[in-house]
């Protein structure tokens, strides 16, 4: 795993002991539902292939980080993305497995897997969404790692 892969890892790890940390809040799991349907609806823009709307999912200060390649603020990650919208296949698909908002609702982690056209888990990604406004979530932080396909060791 690479630096900025572990950095955002860590970042991750420390939201999800902050949330743990505090009291639980009941507004916490509405805004869990926000969060997971943001990142479906983020996903939905690649099955789409709306390069449009997904420029509108990314904070201004956004930050993705794809191995050793760090993309800094909207118009980077916009730019760098635009290719992978202009075939009319989707070369992936990503879907949320664990959401969890920190109890202030300000930081939201979601992670989960990505998939090849044909299924095939390829990667696993995290995001940090930052709400904005009430029930305005956007991406902050990117990163995928690829999935193994390991083959357990015989015993």
């Amino acid at each position: 795993m690479n630096d900025p892969s572990r950095l955002l890892l860590a970042a991750g790890l420390a939201l999800l002991a902050g949330c743990a940390a505090t009291p639980h809040d009941p507004r916490a799991d509405d805004m869990r539902q926000q969060v997971l349907a943001t990142e479906r609806a983020f996903a939905a823009t690649m099955a789409a292939r709306d390069h449009e709307t997904f420029i509108g999912f990314l904070a201004a200060d956004a930050v993705f980080v794809s191995g050793s390649r760090t993309l800094r603020g909207r118009e980077q990650v916009a730019t760098a993305w635009k290719r992978l919208y202009e075939r009319p296949e989707a070369p992936f698909s990503w879907e949320p497995e664990v959401v969890e908002v920190q109890d202030s609702g300000r930081l939201a982690l979601s992670t989960g897997p990505v998939r090849d056209p044909r299924g095939k888990l390829v990667a696993r990604f995290t995001s940090i969404w930052r709400q904005e406004a009430p029930g305005i979530w956007r991406i902050i932080f990117d990163s995928g790692a690829d999935a193994c396909d390991c083959v357990p060791a015989p015993p």
